[in-house]
C-alpha cells in the first residue's frame, strides 16, 4: 500500500516515516512562504508593493514567471542567515543560549504529529491527542524563558518574564476551551474530534462552541506570540525582547518556530473547529478531498493571524494581564458550563 491509494487502512512503519518526512518539508516550506504572504498581505494592507525584487522571472522566455516577482525572497532570507556571523554574548551561559531555539523549533514542529490531514492521514492518532498537543505547545515558552535568562541581558529577560506570566494567563483560558471540546465530542482523540462534527457545517464546534471557538483563538494568539499579544519582543519597548541577543542561525530557529507555530495553531484550531478535514455537505469525500478542505482551512486562519497583526495595534501589558484573568477565563469557564449542560440535556448532538 502506497499513500496514493486509499487510506483507511492502519500505515506501516515505513509509510508513517513517510508520511512524517512529507509533512514536515511541507511545513517547513509553508513557514518560508508564510513570512513572504505575510509580507504581501502587509504590504496591501498598507497600500505598498511589498517584497517584488528576489524571483523567478529571470527567464525571459518564460512569461507567465513575470507574476512571480519576489517569490524567491524567503530564499534569499535563509541564504543571508546562513551566511551570517554567529556572535554570543561574552556574558551569556553558553550551553543554554544554544539550546534555547532548539526547544522552541522542536516544541512547533513535533505538535503537528497528532493533527489529522484526512481521515486515516496522521502520523500518530493517539487516543489522547489533545493532551499531547496541550503538553507540546506547552514546552515552547521554556525555549523562550531560557533565552531571556541565558543571554544576559535585561532586555532578553524582560521579554522571557513577560512571556512565561503571558502563558499563566492565556492557557487556563486555551484548556477550558478545549475541554468543552472534549465534552461535547466525548473524546480525547483528534480524529474523533473532526468526525464528531459531520460533513454538516451547522455541526462544526466554531458554530455549535462559539465562546470557546473565540476563547481558543485569541487564546492562540498569545500562544504564538502574535500582534496584538507580541509583548515578549516587543520593539518599542524591549528592543527585540528574548532574541534581543540572538543572530544567524539561532535567530532565524526562532523565527521559524513563530511561523511554525502560526501554521500548527491554524491546523488545529481547523481541526478542533472547523471540522478538521470534512468537506461540507460531502460526507464520503475521498483523501484528496478531505486534504484540501483541510488545508483551505488552514489557510484561511493563517490569513487571519497575518491580518490581525496588521490591523491591531499591541496591547499593553496589564491589558493582557486582565483580558487572560477576568475576561477569557470567566468567559471560558462560562462556555464550559453552557457546553455540559447542554449535552446532559440534549446529549453530544
Amino acid at each position: 500500500m502506497t499513500l496514493l491509494f486509499p487510506i483507511a487502512l492502519s500505515l506501516t512503519l515505513g509509510e508513517r516515516l513517510a508520511l512524517m518526512g512529507a509533512i514536515l518539508f511541507v511545513l517547513l516550506t509553508s513557514v518560508a512562504y508564510a513570512v513572504y504572504a505575510e509580507r504581501k498581505i502587509a504590504a496591501a494592507i498598507q497600500n505598498r508593493i511589498g517584497p517584488n525584487r528576489v524571483g523567478f522571472d529571470f527567464i525571459p522566455q518564460l512569461g507567465f514567471l513575470k507574476g512571480m516577482a519576489g517569490l524567491g525572497q524567503p530564499i534569499a532570507d535563509v541564504v543571508k542567515l546562513l551566511f551570517k556571523e554567529d556572535v554570543v554574548p561574552a556574558a551569556s551561559s553558553k550551553f543554554y543560549h544554544v539550546l534555547a531555539p532548539m526547544i522552541s523549533l522542536f516544541a512547533a514542529l513535533t505538535t503537528i504529529a497528532v493533527v489529522p490531514i484526512a481521515s486515516g492521514i496522521v502520523i500518530a492518532d493517539i487516543d489522547v491527542g489533545v493532551l499531547y498537543v496541550l503538553a507540546i505547545t506547552s514546552l515552547g515558552v521554556y525555549g523562550i524563558t531560557i533565552a531571556g535568562w541565558a543571554s544576559n541581558s535585561k532586555y532578553s529577560l524582560l521579554g522571557g518574564l513577560r512571556s512565561s506570566a503571558q502563558m499563566i494567563s492565556y492557557e487556563i483560558a486555551m484548556g477550558l476551551a478545549i475541554v468543552s471540546v472534549v465534552v461535547l465530542a466525548n473524546s480525547l482523540s483528534m480524529s474523533e474530534i473532526v468526525e464528531s462534527q459531520t460533513a454538516n457545517p451547522l455541526y462544526w464546534n466554531c458554530f455549535r462552541n462559539f465562546l470557546g471557538f473565540i476563547c481558543f483563538v485569541v487564546a492562540s494568539f498569545a500562544e504564538c506570540n502574535r500582534a496584538p499579544f507580541d509583548l515578549p519582543e516587543a520593539e518599542q519597548e524591549l528592543v527585540g525582547g528574548y532574541n534581543t541577543e540572538y543572530g544567524s542561525m539561532k535567530f532565524a530557529m526562532f523565527f521559524l518556530a513563530e511561523y511554525a507555530n502560526m501554521i500548527v495553531a491554524s491546523s488545529v484550531i481547523a481541526t478542533l473547529f472547523l471540522g478538521g478535514y470534512q468537506v461540507p455537505f460531502w460526507s464520503q469525500a475521498p483523501w484528496w478531498a478531505q486534504a484540501s478542505a483541510f488545508i483551505a482551512k488552514t489557510l484561511f486562519m493563517i490569513f487571519v493571524f497575518i491580518w490581525v497583526r496588521w490591523t491591531i495595534p499591541r496591547f499593553k501589558y496589564n491589558q493582557l494581564m486582565d483580558l487572560g484573568w477576568r475576561k477569557l477565563m470567566p468567559l471560558a469557564l462560562f462556555n464550559l458550563l453552557l457546553v455540559s449542560v447542554g449535552v446532559l440535556m440534549f446529549g453530544n448532538r
